[in-house]
């Protein structure tokens, strides 16, 4: 849904961004990650898989961008987001779920800007996208392997996260 962009940013640097960034690179686009204010680990592992820029969302990147993906479920990203893109980019609402939106200007959509948004992707459209890239990129994953009787500490834990991100 991001098109052909040649300068992409992703919002949320964790399970998705850290695949889809590495298909970009290996594509020859610009990555720019942005990450929770503060998270120099992530802002660290972006920039080893090959991203141009790393940063807090609420930090502009030295380029504009051409699209990005909003993976963290935080409507106050998508402003954000706007914000960095040049005319006629778009930016793409990755998740199932999301925060409201909060209201913005309508400057930031004015020059042909667009807001898309998921519906879903079915485990078909996963194992296609894989099979179509896996031969071609390796792409690297990284993964926290928890115990079972864990699940609800760190589903708990994830939401907190989602909603400490940044608020305009």
């Amino acid at each position: 849904m991001a098109g052909d962009a040649r300068r992409l940013g992703l919002y949320g640097f964790g399970a998705a961004a850290h695949i889809v960034a590495q298909v970009a690179k290996s594509e020859g686009r610009e990555v720019y990650a942005f990450t929770s204010p503060g998270d120099a680990e992530a802002q660290r592992f972006a920039l080893e898989l090959g991203a141009r820029w790393a940063g807090s969302s609420l930090e502009a990147p030295p380029d504009e961008l051409d699209a990005a993906i909003v993976f963290a479920p935080v409507g106050a990203l998508v402003p954000l987001a706007l914000e960095k893109l040049a005319k006629g980019g778009t930016v793409v609402c990755g998740g199932i779920h999301m925060s409201d939106l909060p209201p913005f200007s309508y400057q930031l959509l004015w020059g042909e800007r667009s807001i898309r948004s998921v519906a879903n992707l079915t485990r078909k459209d996963a194992e296609e996208f894989l099979g179509a890239v896996a031969a071609r990129v390796p792409i690297r994953t990284r993964v926290t392997r928890h115990p079972l009787a864990e699940a609800n500490e760190v589903l708990d834990a994830s939401a907190r996260a989602a909603s400490s991100a940044p608020r305009r």
